[in-house]
């Protein structure tokens, strides 16, 4: 049985209960079935913040249809390196999920992942051309070989009969359609992992509590303060390695840490807000992911989509997400959050990734005046014949863009996820947002190379993290053999489309 007590010492500390952690703990315990660790989170269940379904930006990444994923470069071309790489680690993310199903570690792939199709769509004629640019781009690779590309509306109605009802005949459009795409409610798998881990020797979760200090000591072990929350009793442990996967509560946790490595970080918050369709009539006549493009200036998160999910085992409907702005760095966080962030080492930064991205800032602004008549007709764009009285607003999650010190000390706004890690490899602390949760098993894989050099190297390690992942080192875009394969199994294990 797990501990109920704060251990004075452990060889793993997690702090934060998201679908991080749970990735890396299980990892660990796979690799080293004697591992201690001792987990902390601030509220009182998992997957309560950004790993939440309803908190979540985006479900199931796999860049079939994100637009800006893939980028228009000044010349026309569309670069498509960013999609490839992260095609390539969703498929590490199935297969590593595919074996937790088939070693048994979580069960019932259903109440966390089911097939879906990906649709890119938009309208104008640059945007159709950029479309058939990135299709083209694509297309030829053995990860995206499957997309299909149409401007017939007849076509678009098979695909997305919601998005084309209403719609003018005469409207210049185009749409790419990926049949093999996913819906992943993290919430549901992150909470999965963490009820096999409970269950096992040496593994401790401990909710309500808040991880207060953290200062590495003369023989590089961390020596780290929590409070119970409900009890408000401080208690202390002390690790060799401790991981920051807090969301948008890693930053300030990074500044506490005081490494060198973490000097010049800062982040900007960016909240969020979604349409909820409550007719089920409506509901039921969309299933797709459907994208379109960001208005300029617009963060990653806040890419368009009218968005078919499930979510406790209740078909969902959702439009969005408008951003806004708020300085708080979680949901349940506090407004003093952004302005005690500030210190010396990154204000500069700070202050020039702002002067930097002004489109950004205004583009916030514009945001945060909208009124629901303004909500509505943004949603037209994608669902022409949306009525009112069928949607409500939700708040989302929030998100907290990383901003970091480049060569000339200037800050550089990221979108995009960032794993600061000591030199020692005694801490590893990971920040930002989109992709995220759909990239964890890779980003964890990296991590253990980085942080558990010699252990990663040996043969055991080797071994058992190719039957985590199967194709493990090699680059399944340069294997279509391998691709066909890999995505056979998983399709079967997570009982998905293929």
């Amino acid at each position: 049985m797990p501990d109920t007590t704060i251990q004075p010492h452990t060889d793993v500390v997690l702090i934060g209960a998201g679908i991080m952690s749970a990735t890396l703990g299980l990892m660990l315990k796979e690799l080293q079935p004697d591992i201690r660790i001792q987990i902390f989170e601030r509220l009182d269940h998992a997957a309560a913040e950004s790993s939440d379904a309803w908190n979540n930006a985006g479900t199931g990444h796999s860049a079939f249809c994100e637009l800006n994923y893939t980028p228009e470069s000044k010349d026309g071309s569309v670069d498509i390196s960013k999609a490839l790489k992260i095609a390539e680690s969703f498929e590490i993310s199935r297969q590593f999920w595919s074996f937790l199903i088939e070693k048994g570690l979580v069960s019932n792939p259903e109440e966390f992942i089911r097939s879906i199709p990906h649709v890119s769509f938009v309208w104008g004629t640059d945007n159709v051309s950029f479309l058939r640019k990135r299709y083209e781009a694509l297309q030829a690779n053995p990860l995206f070989a499957d997309m299909e590309f149409s401007t017939d509306h007849d076509v678009q109605k098979q695909w997305m009969p919601l998005v084309m009802e209403g719609r003018d005949p005469n409207e210049v459009n185009a749409a790419t359609f990926m049949k093999i795409g996913t819906d992943v409610n993290f919430g549901a798998l992150t909470r999965s992992m963490f009820n096999y881990l409970k269950e096992q020797p040496g593994i401790s979760i401990f909710f309500n509590h808040e991880v207060r200090r953290l200062r590495q000591k003369d023989n590089g072990e961390w020596r780290i303060t929590v409070r119970n929350l409900d009890t408000n009793e401080k208690s202390v442990t002390r690790t060799p390695f401790v991981f920051i996967g807090a969301g948008g509560g890693s930053l300030p946790l990074l500044e506490k840490a005081h490494i060198p490595e973490g000097n010049g970080f800062g982040g900007f918050p960016v909240s969020g807000q979604w349409l909820r369709c409550t007719n089920e009539e409506v509901i039921e006549k969309h299933f797709a992911k459907v994208y379109g493009k960001a208005s300029v200036g617009a963060p990653p998160m806040s890419v368009p989509h009218i968005d078919s999910r499930m979510i406790n085992g209740k078909k969902e409907l959702l439009f969005g997400p408008y951003a806004g702005f708020s300085t708080k760095f979680l949901k349940n966080g506090s407004y003093l959050d952004l302005p005690l962030s500030i210190k010396a080492n990154n204000v500069i930064p700070m202050l020039s990734a702002g002067f930097h991205n002004l489109p950004l800032t205004k583009y916030l602004i514009d945001q945060v005046r909208q009124s629901d008549d303004d909500r509505m007709d943004v949603l037209r764009e994608y669902v022409p014949d949306a009525k009112s009285e069928d949607w409500i607003l939700e708040n989302a999650g929030q998100r907290v863009q990383v901003i970091k010190k480049d060569e000339s000390g200037r800050g550089i706004l990221e979108f995009g996820t960032e794993v600061v890690t000591k030199a020692d490899g005694s801490l590893a602390v990971l920040l930002g947002a989109s992709p995220g949760a759909s990239t964890t098993a890779s980003i964890m894989l990296d991590l253990l190379d980085r942080c558990f050099s010699e252990k990663h190297k040996s043969g055991e390690w080797q071994y058992k993290l190719r039957q985590m992942i199967p194709s493990y080192g090699v680059k399944l875009n340069d294997k279509p053999a391998l691709l066909k394969e890999v995505r056979q199994r998983t399709a079967s294990a997570l009982k998905l489309e293929n």
